[in-house]
C-alpha cells in the first residue's frame, strides 16, 4: 500500500529514513533538510507533515499509510491550518521581524490537529540577526511542534543552525534521471519532461504538476513565451510592452484557481472556527498566494533562461544540448544576430528581473524591462522608437 512518502521522487534513502522514524516514533522536534534546487526537498517535508498530521498514524492502525483523509488531503493540498510553510520575505534573506512572527506564532496552540509543522525554506539565507531571534525555539520548541528546515548545503546553513537539526542529505538527480522520473510519472515523452523540467527551475514535483496542468495550460503558456521570444527582432515598443502585459496575465492564470480553493475551504470552515483561527487561516492564504505569485513569475523567466541557454548552446554549436528542440528554428534565427559574451549578459538580465520580482517590484515593470534587454542584446536597437 502506497504511503505518503511513496511520491518523494529520486530518493529512496530519505523514503526509507523517513518512514523508519514515523513507524518507530522516533521523530525529531527539529529537521534540516539540504540538498541542491530540485531534489524533492520541499516534497518530502509535507509528506512528512502529512504523516504527523494523519490522524490515522504514524501509530494509528495504517501506520502513515493513509492519504485518503480529510486531513491527508488538506496537507496534500498544502491547505492544512497546522502545516505552516515560509519562505525569505526580504530579498535575499529572512528578516528578524519574519522570524520573531513565527517564533511567537509556535506559541499558539493547533487549530485542527493535535501538532503543528513548520517548513522553513531557504534557511541558508537566515542571517545571524534572523538566526539569533529563533536559535531558543529551535532548540527547545513547544512539545506540539515540528521544524523542518530546508537548505542548499550543510555549509551554507550556520553551525549554530546545524547543530540543533537532525541533518538529512538529499542527492542530486541528474538530469536524464530526472527526465526519466518526470516521464514515468505524466507518460510524456523525455523531450517533454526536459522542457518541463528547465520550465520549473530543475524541480521534478513541479514539472510533474506542469504537465498534469489541466488543459495543458500551461504548455501553452510555456510555447506563447517562446513566441514572444522568437519575435523580439520585429518587435517595436509598443509591441513589447503589450507582450510583457499578456505574459504575466498568463503566468498568472493558476492563482485564480488557488484563490478559489482558498475562498470555498474558508466558506466550510468559519461557522465553526473561531475568530483567531480564521484569521490564521487568511494569513496562512495570504502567504500562500504571495508564494505562488512569485512561483508563477519565476517559471515565466526560466522559460525565458531556458531558451537564451539553447540560443547559447547554438551559437557555442553545441546543439544537442538545446532543450526547447521544438523551437530550433526561431533559436537558430536568434543565434545569428548574437554571441556568446552578449547572451550571457541577458541571461544576467534575466537573474537580475528575478532579484527585483523578490524585491516586490512590479511584475509588468521587471518582464517589460526584461523583454527589451533581451531584445537590445540579440537583435540590437528596436525598429522602432
Amino acid at each position: 500500500m502506497a504511503d505518503a512518502f511513496e511520491n518523494i521522487l529520486g530518493q529512496p534513502q530519505v523514503r526509507e529514513y523517513l518512514r523508519t522514524i514515523v513507524k518507530t516514533g522516533r521523530v525529531s522536534q527539529a529537521y534540516l533538510f539540504t540538498g541542491p534546487a530540485g531534489s524533492n526537498k520541499t516534497l518530502a517535508a509535507y509528506a512528512l507533515a502529512q504523516a504527523l498530521i494523519c490522524p490515522k498514524g504514524p501509530h494509528g492502525p495504517r501506520g502513515g499509510r493513509c492519504g485518503d483523509c480529510d486531513a491527508c488531503d488538506r496537507v496534500m493540498r498544502r491547505r492544512h491550518p497546522d502545516v505552516r510553510y515560509f519562505a525569505p520575505e526580504g530579498a535575499n534573506a529572512y528578516l528578524v521581524e519574519q522570524i520573531r512572527d513565527i517564533v511567537a506564532d509556535t506559541a499558539l496552540a493547533p487549530i485542527q490537529a493535535k501538532r503543528k509543522i513548520y517548513i522553513i525554506d531557504r534557511v541558508d539565507l537566515l542571517g545571524t540577526a534572523a538566526a539569533n531571534a529563533f536559535l531558543k525555539t529551535l532548540e527547545e520548541p513547544p512539545d506540539d511542534v515540528v521544524l523542518i528546515l530546508l537548505g542548499r548545503t550543510r555549509e551554507s546553513v550556520l553551525p549554530t543552525i546545524v547543530s540543533r537539526c537532525q541533518v538529512v542529505p538529499f542527492r542530486h538527480i541528474p538530469a536524464r534521471e530526472a527526465a526519466g522520473i518526470v516521464r514515468q510519472n505524466t507518460g510524456a515523452s523525455l523531450e517533454t519532461a526536459r522542457i518541463a523540467i528547465e520550465a520549473c527551475s530543475g524541480s521534478i514535483t513541479k514539472a510533474v504538476e506542469f504537465l498534469r496542468a489541466p488543459d495543458n495550460e500551461r504548455l501553452q503558456f510555456r510555447n506563447k513565451v517562446l513566441d514572444v521570444l522568437a519575435s523580439l527582432r520585429q518587435a517595436d515598443d509598443w509591441d513589447i510592452l503589450g507582450y510583457g502585459a499578456d505574459l504575466v496575465l498568463s503566468a498568472k492564470l493558476p492563482l485564480d484557481t488557488v484563490r478559489q480553493a482558498q475562498e470555498n475551504e474558508l466558506a466550510q470552515n468559519e461557522d465553526f472556527l473561531a475568530k483567531s483561527a480564521i484569521r490564521q487561516i487568511e494569513a496562512r492564504n495570504k502567504r500562500q498566494i504571495t508564494a505562488k505569485s512569485t512561483e508563477c513569475m519565476r517559471q515565466l523567466t526560466a522559460i525565458v533562461r531556458s531558451w537564451l541557454r539553447d540560443v547559447m548552446a547554438t551559437c557555442a554549436q553545441v546543439p544537442e544540448l538545446v532543450i526547447n528542440v521544438d523551437a530550433r528554428s526561431a533559436i537558430g534565427e536568434a543565434s545569428q544576430d548574437t554571441d556568446e559574451a552578449k547572451l550571457t549578459r541577458a541571461i544576467e538580465a534575466v537573474d537580475r528581473c528575478d532579484v527585483a520580482i523578490s524585491y516586490n517590484v512590479s511584475p509588468e515593470t521587471c518582464i517589460d524591462a526584461l523583454l527589451f534587454e533581451v531584445r537590445e542584446v540579440l537583435h540590437g536597437e528596436s525598429i522602432s522608437h
